[in-house]
């Protein structure tokens, strides 16, 4: 996707970003992943070669003449991703190949007024604590609307939050590059780089949970709309004078089969008490009720009409669902697939539906993947501060070679 850009920075950046997050590739591998020339991709990996920046490495050969692999002479790079939750935050370092190095997680209020100022601290220490990598930014994902990530500007129902500027209080804070985005759409750029969607070039990644949203992706490029705000699947009207949604509106999905939702729905027919949660419903669907097994059905019913049209109006390649929700999926799935299929049109009714294993660090993994795509921004969402990452990233590997 950089090649519609001509600085050759951009192009010598992202053949090192991509050898590091995807792994050793052939010259024609790289022409293709990054849609240049193969004569400029020959060109620049010339002299990143002779730069000592990159290696070349033999495959092995099934029979032929052994292709020519090229790989990163340092993985010694890394990113912070930050997950920012209504009751808690995530931290992760991933390094530049997609691993996750370590993680952490604290207790956050966000509707504090010292909510910025704690999370900075605890950024702070985070960071200070023992980062194994160069660190080339940190990428901060949350629920709510981002309308430009290298700004970072948020509004969020959930957080209580508007036009906190985060962005900016935290890269005076930290002085590193610092790009902030929707947590699904964060989610959406791990997939097209470290997941299955970079297997479809397009994909609608469905994350169910607290609440409900989806990020789309089209010729590997995450659609963020006009302000960010793209993918709002949760906020689809379905019931008209449905339950109050926390956006301000009515019979919303999320309102419908968010978490809350579905406690809510439990509570109401006292199949669970006041002090307990989606861990007490699970585990009564788990261990075969059929009340709770109904709840979760219900869900799968309405979650599959919603996918399905969007599925009918941006035609993807695969659906990914992945979020909180799936660690109940075996309860949701029956009745999500049944729904999904009936309401496809006939052309669309075989799309693929990948189903991730879920862990709370993977929201944290999607934000520091921000930071590892800015190579391949070739919108400019991540802005100035996408042009400093990447400036960041050949001054690290250059100081090694």
């Amino acid at each position: 996707m950089v090649g519609h850009r001509s600085q050759p920075d951009v192009n010598r950046t992202a053949i090192l970003a991509h050898l590091g997050g995807q792994g050793p590739a052939s010259r024609a591998d790289l022409a293709r992943a990054l849609d240049v020339s193969p004569a400029l991709v020959t060109q620049l990996t010339r002299d990143l070669l002779s730069e000592g920046l990159i290696e070349e490495r033999e495959a092995a050969s099934s029979g032929g003449r052994p292709a020519r692999m090229l790989g990163l002479v340092s993985h010694d790079l890394a990113a912070i991703g930050v997950k920012v939750a209504p009751d808690h935050v995530a931290f992760v370092e991933v390094s530049i190949d997609g691993r996750v190095l370590r993680t952490e997680t604290e207790a956050f209020e966000a509707i504090s007024p010292l909510a910025t100022s704690t999370l900075i601290a605890l950024l702070r220490d985070f960071i200070g604590s023992g980062a194994t990598g160069r660190i080339l930014g940190v990428g901060v994902g949350l629920p709510g609307t981002v309308a430009e990530q290298g700004i970072g500007v948020v509004d969020s129902t959930q957080l209580g939050w508007a036009q906190v500027p985060l962005g900016d209080l935290l890269r005076r804070a930290l002085q590193l590059p610092v790009v902030v985005e929707n947590n699904v759409n964060a989610l959406s750029v791990a997939e097209q780089l470290f997941g299955r969607s970079r297997e479809f070039g397009s994909a609608l990644v469905v994350t169910v949970g607290n609440g409900v949203g989806a990020g789309l992706v089209s010729d590997g490029v995450v659609l963020r709309g006009r302000a960010g705000g793209a993918g709002d699947l949760g906020h689809i009207p379905v019931r008209e004078n449905g339950p109050l949604c926390q956006c301000g509106n009515r019979g919303c999905l999320e309102a419908l089969i968010g978490q809350a939702a579905l406690i809510n729905d439990a509570r109401s027919i006292r199949l669970i008490g006041e002090g307990e949660g989606i861990d007490a419903l699970r585990a009564l669907a788990d261990g075969g009720n059929d009340e709770a097994r109904e709840i979760f059905a219900h869900a799968g019913h309405e979650l599959g009409r919603a996918v399905a049209g969007a599925v009918n109006l941006f035609d993807p390649a695969v659906v990914i669902v992945l979020g909180e929700g799936v660690e109940a999926w075996t309860h949701w799935s029956a009745s999500f697939d049944a729904a999904l299929r009936a309401a496809l049109v006939p052309g669309k009714r075989g799309i693929p539906v990948e189903v991730e294993r879920w862990q709370d660090d993977s929201w944290a993994q999607g934000a520091a993947a921000l930071v590892l795509a800015t190579p391949f921004d070739a919108q400019g969402v991540s802005g100035d501060q996408g042009r400093l990452v990447r400036e960041r990233l050949i001054a690290a590997v250059e100081e090694q070679s």
